[in-house]
């Protein structure tokens, strides 16, 4: 978490002094045209968060070369399809927002996906090594990156492909880093043994990132549909200024912990005092961070980004304060796959995603605000349940497991 932590501070100020750069030359507009973009790419990305690399991370070291070699050429079949998928998604799109503008840069995200099978499986057992600080610097130099060409671009008067060029541009990078970072690289030819061994085991964690994506972006989804594109990028300007700041820590504890839980899972003592530790640590980290930055926001957002985002202050304080449980709840989740219980995971997502929803679509009747209420509410009252069950259902099962 240091590592990645350090890493994650720096991203952080990049992205903070470039969405100020952003809030003065783009308009709402061009933000809720981007936001459609990198949503769609966000939803089609999903299906490579489709545990292959988890089921690295956890096989066994006999049967880790045979799984990454298998790994590799599934990763191909799934990135090709990938990309098939989000250029044919882009003309409905398009149609569904009524902004043919859409189509190009959509299809331009799409692709990245035929550069990142070539180092899935590397990045995977780099982070089954422990060595974040190979993850943390790949991560800074491609965001900081991104971010810098962002600011130049914005400058230069290129609206919404300020925000959506880069990230087409900076794929290679990541790909370069992590390649140079591994030594490990495909043997003989093309495979397919033990693709179902990877897809049954990745199923359910693929099921949970399709609804923590779907979750993260339905918001987005029904203010864009609902509302307007300027509504839109109104909200996602009070959602990436928000709580862009604490997702960066969020996803590296995500990151270090499963690993870290998975390391002692045969000591059911350091198991339990690793998991309490890092709870500690989260506390100590993201609870006053998202206070002080959520009490700050009257102030700051007009001096720093401009007098027009005044509208977005209440949404920014909303989605800033429901970052406060997620990251308790992330950590239950991470603790259910280190036990192998991944479909649990995914029942509790379910549930939540459609209480979720049922908490949008009844916000949205107060505009975007309203949408704000609802996320911070659902997350404030459903996310500490599940974290608190989870945690008492492994320990005990733990506890079960070391008595037989």
């Amino acid at each position: 978490m240091g590592w990645l932590g350090g890493s994650g501070a720096i991203i952080r100020v990049s992205r903070l002094i470039t969405t100020i750069i952003l809030a003065r030359f783009l308009s709402p507009h061009d933000y809720g045209l981007a936001a459609v973009v990198l949503t769609t790419n966000e939803f089609v990305r999903v299906f490579t968060r489709n545990g292959i690399g988890i089921r690295l991370i956890q096989a066994e070291e006999k049967q880790l070369e045979a799984l990454a070699q298998s790994a590799y050429w599934l990763n191909w079949a799934i990135f090709i399809g990938l990309f098939a998928i989000q250029c044919l998604a882009a003309f409905p799109l398009a149609w569904f927002y009524r902004d043919s503008s859409l189509v190009v840069p959509i299809c331009g995200m799409a692709f990245n996906l035929l550069l990142l099978p070539l180092a899935m499986v590397q990045a995977a057992l780099i982070q089954r090594e422990g060595r974040f600080k190979a993850i943390a610097l790949t991560d800074m130099l491609q965001v900081c990156t991104d971010n810098i060409l962002s600011a130049v671009f914005a400058i230069a008067g290129l609206g919404m492909w300020a925000i959506v060029l880069p990230k087409m541009l900076v794929a290679p990078i990541w790909v370069y880093v992590i390649l140079k970072h591994h030594v490990w690289r495909p043997q003989g030819r093309f495979t397919m043994a033990r693709w179902s061994e990877l897809i049954r085991f990745g199923r359910s964690v693929l099921g949970v990132e399709l609804l923590n994506t779907l979750r993260t972006n339905l918001d987005y989804l029904i203010v864009g549909r609902f509302l307007s594109i300027e509504a839109l990028g109104i909200y996602y300007f009070a959602f990436n200024a928000g709580f862009g700041i604490s997702f960066g820590i969020i996803s590296s504890i995500k990151s270090a912990l499963l690993p870290h839980l998975c390391d002692a899972r045969s000591d059911l003592v350091q198991f339990r005092l690793r998991y309490q530790n890092s709870l500690k640590t989260i506390a100590l980290v993201i609870v006053p961070l998202v206070l002080l930055q959520s009490f700050l926001a009257p102030v700051y957002v007009p001096i720093i980004f401009g007098q027009k985002w005044i509208a977005a202050v209440p949404i920014l304080i909303l989605i800033c304060l429901s970052a406060i449980p997620r990251p308790f709840a992330d950590s239950a989740s991470q603790l259910l796959l280190a036990v192998d219980k991944p479909e649990i995971d995914l029942i509790w997502n379910l549930i939540f995603t459609g209480l979720f929803t049922i908490g949008l679509l009844i916000g949205v009747h107060w505009q975007s605000v309203g949408v704000a209420t609802a996320v911070l509410l659902t997350h404030c009252l459903f996310l500490p349940l599940f974290a608190t069950w989870a945690t008492r259902y492994v320990f005990k099962l733990q506890n079960s497991y070391q008595k037989c």
